[in-house]
């Protein structure tokens, strides 16, 4: 029997774009899935939009959930084998996608999370189709989880931000467990980065928060002495080439009140899990050998 797919796009105050992903996502070609909406307090005409798509079942928050909790929500509603994540301005390019997905996955069952190969403006050349490689994380627009891997890891697990390096940190953990994360080259996914209803300097701030969140809850104690300095000054002079230092500043204070709870309830991963995933993040994505992962020899991501 084939593996049943749900695919979950959490959207917030996007109407005009939706209806794209929405459609990109029905139109794929494979026959055992289901498309789940979560409107994430819009304010805008989301919610009508619902009588369009009959086929697709919605669900509303009425408070703002963030994107860990609102995935993490679709994800235990589906009781699906295989978790697709789209963004709502993001669509496939191909209506086989998912469906390549789907045979990766059922070929190597040591997959815990696929990433599809997303092209968006000021990155728009496309790979040519080829085998599943080890990469460290997906990019949240467009991704596949085997659902029993991601269960067992812990699902999304959520920062003081609404938004930031929960897809690294579960990759990480999923790595940690034993499970692979790997780059579908050539399955192309439109990631369109909207500035639609978009907050650039609340995102940031949270960004900055959450990433170092990550660093504190997961890096190993023996790099946490160098690593967090050095992640606070790279945050700080991104920021100021970018003129986004308001909000980094709003970031670094929001982790300095969460810091002392973060101490307590640190769960880092073991060093050579941590070392493999910077290893796989410097190099890019490398090719799959007959009897499974490698670790040696580089390509250009």
């Amino acid at each position: 029997m084939s593996p049943s797919v749900c695919i979950g796009i959490v959207t917030r105050d996007r109407a005009a774009i939706l209806p794209r992903a929405i459609g990109s996502a029905l139109d794929q070609d494979y026959a055992a899935k289901v498309v789940r909406v979560l409107d994430d307090a819009s304010a805008d005409a989301t919610p009508d939009l619902a009588a369009d798509f009959p086929t697709v079942r919605w669900e509303r928050s009425e408070r703002r959930l963030g994107i860990p909790v609102a995935r993490n929500r679709l994800m235990m509603a589906c009781d699906a084998d295989l978790f697709v994540g789209l963004d709502d301005d993001a669509w496939f390019l191909d209506r086989g996608a998912i469906s390549v997905g789907v045979a990766a996955m059922a070929a190597d069952p040591r997959i815990g999370a696929l990433a599809f190969d997303v092209i968006s403006p000021g990155r728009e050349v496309k790979r040519e189709r080829g085998a599943p490689r080890p990469w460290h994380t997906f990019q949240g627009c467009a991704h596949m989880l085997r659902m029993s891997a991601v269960r067992e890891a812990g699902m999304y697990a959520p920062g003081p931000g609404w938004y930031g390096s929960e897809e690294k940190d579960l990759c990480l953990r999923l790595l940690d467990a034993g499970h692979e994360v790997v780059l579908l080259p050539g399955a192309h996914v439109w990631h369109d980065k909207s500035d639609m209803a978009r907050d650039a300097e609340g995102q940031h701030a949270s960004g900055v928060c959450n990433d170092l969140v990550f660093v504190c809850r997961r890096a190993p104690a023996v790099a946490l002495p160098w690593l967090l300095p050095a992640k606070v000054m790279g945050h700080l002079v991104f920021s100021l080439r970018r003129r986004l230092l308001r909000p980094c500043l709003s970031g670094l204070w929001r982790i300095a009140l969460e810091f002392p709870g973060l101490v307590v309830s640190r769960a880092p991963v073991r060093w050579e899990t941590w070392r493999r995933y910077g290893r796989r993040a410097r190099s890019g994505p490398r090719p799959l050998s007959p009897g499974g992962v490698r670790e040696t020899g580089r390509s250009a991501s």
